[in-house]
């Protein structure tokens, strides 16, 4: 959901409907990881499951952090621990990538660019409000187009809850069988 904030400003997130079950996988692959701690077992489950927490952990922590501020002067991307701002008055491109039901739209500086996908939620209005920014010269006919049809995108989350599936599965068999 956008979100207005001080100034006019809107804000743009990564998708709940991805982190949800992006959250759930994390916490089931911990819950795991403990049963067999619990249940003593060693070796290479415990490393597989330990070394799937890293990742599944630093994605969910990014994802949850992440979020556009689409100002009257600037874009700022806040990320876990960091944050980045790009004046609209340095900005020189906007292009867009579209791979499947995935769209990527640039903006790119003489020194910086951001990046935003379409994992953000309302990503129709977050495109449109950052063209509505920028000059028609710099904005490429492909961002355009994906101003005009952006795509809807499930297949990450589609992919998450199978894995949080799996995860259950998982789970329910190292409690039958123990081992």
């Amino acid at each position: 959901m956008t979100t207005p904030i001080s100034g006019g400003a809107l804000q743009f997130r990564i998708n709940r409907a991805f982190l949800l079950p992006l959250g759930l996988l994390l916490a089931l692959t911990v819950v795991l990881l403990v049963v067999c701690l619990a249940q003593g077992q060693t070796g290479g489950k415990i490393i597989i499951l330990g070394l799937m927490i890293l990742p599944v952990g630093g994605l969910f922590i990014e994802s949850l952090a992440r979020r556009a501020e689409i100002g009257e002067e600037a874009v700022t991307v806040h990320k876990f621990l960091r944050s980045s701002s790009l004046p609209y008055a340095q900005i020189t491109a906007v292009e867009a990538v579209r791979v499947r039901k995935r769209a990527f739209l640039s903006l790119s500086s003489l020194d910086h660019f951001q990046i935003f996908s379409n994992a953000y939620q309302d990503f129709p209005d977050l495109v449109r409000s950052l063209l509505a920014h920028i000059p028609d010269e710099l904005v490429s006919s492909d961002a355009r187009a994906l101003a005009a049809n952006p795509p809807a995108r499930s297949n990450d989350i589609v992919s998450c809850w199978l894995a949080v599936g799996l995860m259950l599965l998982i789970l329910v068999v190292q409690f039958v069988g123990g081992n």
